[in-house]
């Protein structure tokens, strides 16, 4: 095993040299005014190269280490230019002088250098999966109190959980996607045996944060949507935002969440009770010093720098895809520029740290990670959930499932692997491209002094006037006109508000009151699926919903939505394959719930950490009937894990 590791580690150095030879080949060939570039010369220093880097970037990966944070990101960038300056510069053939264009110099070198190897690696993982086996095996080193050892320890023995979300993955794109063949990893799971896939219904509203709060901590209805207002405190409440985020957490967690026994949050919108959290949004931080995993890949010429130069690219590819849409006059389809070409090269930054922080921890052997992917979903929200760029970025996440496997065996635990979605899309041509205007638009013309506040196709309308929920008679008084006009509109599906009688949901040809099904005229839930009277009557006690909540139609026949943002892929309401998310697991593993909300796959996630002895079991429950608010935080929290096989 030693000999191997050897020449394995010398395969990589003759590698490293050749790369760095051809190089620096190409940068003294492409800048102007060298005058020779000797084979021999150009030998001399690619050794130069390798020296200065061993000297160099230890001291600079302890500089990064020591920062953290934004000044890890900044001195990674740094890092790589500085070793090729300081080589450049002690040339014994001062081929290139002057700091300005030793400068240049470097920069054109490192992104040659990213270029080369990813051309050299034929668009794979494998350079990447190189430098996190490095990592893993530093960390354990260190765990173990060895500086040095060509041994390779061995594999952990001790059972571990490692949780990863696809964002946004639809369990029919899912299946539709593996039965093509495009998903490897993913698929030699299911054609083996080893892993099942199975959907779950992940109720209203069906975002990320919703979910979360569910999966992680048992306590979905706490978030009634993305987004929304608080009537006691006059604030609209975003999840995505780092303080808000925060208040949200502090209602949601009672200390028994999903992560609580020694557990990992990476990339999360909440931690779970994790012990460590890293880059979550209620923890709105960047890892710091001891969060090696992001001072390795910050440092590393195969990691930050590199992602840098690949995303680059990321954004070229987006520019001739949109014009394309554009060119093919494909329909429906949304705006893809502005902020949106920094999301899509950011989130596959985002996907390539979040897999070098999991490396870390999984050498670590922490007893359960979760970590939140969101490639797919950025580009299904302005591509289509199933367009050709969309489904590319799903590939890239079963390579790095593939990746994940392969960096096992230096683990320091048995890591058992599951994927799961948190919500699915659904595609359609806006409300406002439609007809003409926004949801707000039709509210401001039945109702004044109302705020809309839109998630994807849910939309909650408060009547900011008046304290507390109000009631049907209340809001026909107010505004006669508000709840009949809604209803009758050809892009609204639903409207639900509380009447004397419990909830009741209205369209434009009959309503359904919810407590007890009864329907007069022609349902309005009809089309949203045999879920839709249970997922509105549980939305109806979450904290903080609107006074109406509004659902938009959607099309019988091809199941498309018209959001209320401009999305031509959305979620966060019903309709289409927005609420039917997946989990693949060990297939062995039972499935001992009911997945038809977030809290049912926590308390599924947490069986499974019982059964894996990673948790001790929880004694008593919530009823699932009773609404939450945010003085009731007592919630029961239990999960667990499984292979893949489809079911």
């Amino acid at each position: 095993m030693a000999i191997n590791a050897l020449l394995t580690r010398l395969r990589a150095v003759l590698r490293s040299a050749l790369t760095t030879f051809v190089v620096l080949t190409l940068t003294l060939w492409l800048m102007p005014g060298v005058g020779s570039t000797d084979v021999v010369d150009t030998l001399g220093l690619v050794v130069l190269v390798a020296v200065v880097g061993a000297v160099l970037r230890p001291l600079l990966l302890l500089g990064i280490t020591a920062l953290g944070g934004w000044a890890a990101m900044l001195l990674g960038v740094v890092a790589q230019v500085m070793v090729m300056v300081v080589a450049l510069r002690l040339d014994p053939g001062n081929r290139i002088s002057g700091l300005p264009s030793l400068v240049t110099a470097a920069v054109v070198a490192v992104i040659v250098a990213a270029l080369i190897d990813w051309m050299a690696d034929a668009g794979s993982d494998d350079t990447f999966v190189r430098e996190a086996r490095r990592l893993m095996r530093a960390v354990r080193r260190r765990s173990a109190g060895r500086l040095l050892t060509f041994r390779r320890q061995p594999p952990g023995t001790e059972p571990g959980l490692l949780m990863v979300q696809l964002d946004g993955v639809a369990e029919p794109v899912l299946r539709w996607a593996i039965r093509a063949g495009n998903l490897p990893t993913l698929g030699h799971w299911l054609r083996t045996g080893s892993h099942t896939a199975r959907g779950w219904h992940t109720g209203l509203p069906s975002t990320t944060p919703a979910s979360q709060a569910g999966i992680l901590h048992g306590a979905s209805r706490q978030i009634p949507g993305f987004r929304w207002y608080e009537k006691e405190t006059g604030k609209i409440m975003v999840s995505n935002r780092p303080r808000d985020a925060a208040v949200i957490e502090s209602r949601l967690s009672d200390g028994r969440g999903l992560l609580r026994d020694g557990g990992v949050s990476i990339s999360n919108a909440f931690s779970g009770d994790a012990v460590t959290s890293l880059l979550t949004v209620s923890h709105a931080a960047l890892p710091g010093r001891s969060a090696r995993g992001w001072a390795a890949f910050m440092a590393s010429p195969y990691g930050f720098t590199r992602a840098l130069v690949l995303g680059v690219a990321e954004v070229i590819t987006e520019l001739h895809q949109a014009r394309l849409q554009r060119r093919r006059n494909l329909q429906p389809r949304v705006s893809r520029s502005g902020a949106f070409l920094a999301l899509r090269p950011a989130s596959m930054l985002l996907r390539d740290v979040n897999v070098s922080l999991v490396a870390e921890q999984m050498a670590r052997g922490v007893p359960a990670i979760y970590c939140d992917l969101v490639d797919y979903d950025e580009v299904a929200h302005h591509a289509g959930p199933a367009r050709p760029e969309s489904m590319r970025q799903l590939e890239s996440l079963d390579r790095m499932l593939g990746v994940l496997q392969r960096l096992a065996p230096e683990a320091a635990r048995d890591y058992h692997l599951v994927v799961l979605s948190d919500h699915g899309q659904s595609q359609g041509a806006t409300f406002r491209q439609q007809y003409g205007e926004g949801l707000d638009d039709v509210v401001a013309r039945l109702a004044a002094d109302t705020l809309v506040v839109s998630s994807g196709n849910l939309s909650m309308i408060y009547l900011t006037r008046f304290p507390g929920r109000l009631k049907q008679p209340a809001i026909e008084h107010a505004h006669p006109h508000l709840i009949s006009g809604l209803a009758i509109h050809p892009g609204v599906g639903v409207v639900v508000v509380q009447g004397e009688d419990g909830p009741m949901a209205y369209g434009s040809g009959g309503s359904h009151r919810l407590m007890d099904g009864v329907v007069v005229g022609i349902d309005p839930l009809a089309p949203y699926g045999d879920h839709a009277r249970a997922d509105l009557l549980r939305h109806q006690s979450a904290a903080h919903v609107g006074d109406l909540v509004v659902i938009s139609s959607v099309d019988p026949e091809t199941q498309e939505v018209p959001a209320f943002e401009e999305l031509v892929g959305s979620h966060g309401g019903l309709g289409g394959w927005q609420t039917e998310a997946m989990l693949v697991h060990p297939s062995a593993w039972p499935v001992t719930h009911q997945l038809t909300d977030p809290d049912a796959l926590h308390r599924q996630l947490v069986d499974w950490l019982v059964m894996l002895g990673l948790r001790t079991p929880e004694t008593a429950a919530l009823d699932p009937s009773q609404p939450i608010h945010p003085s009731d935080l007592e919630k029961e929290q239990t999960a667990r894990l499984s292979p893949i096989r489809e079911s």
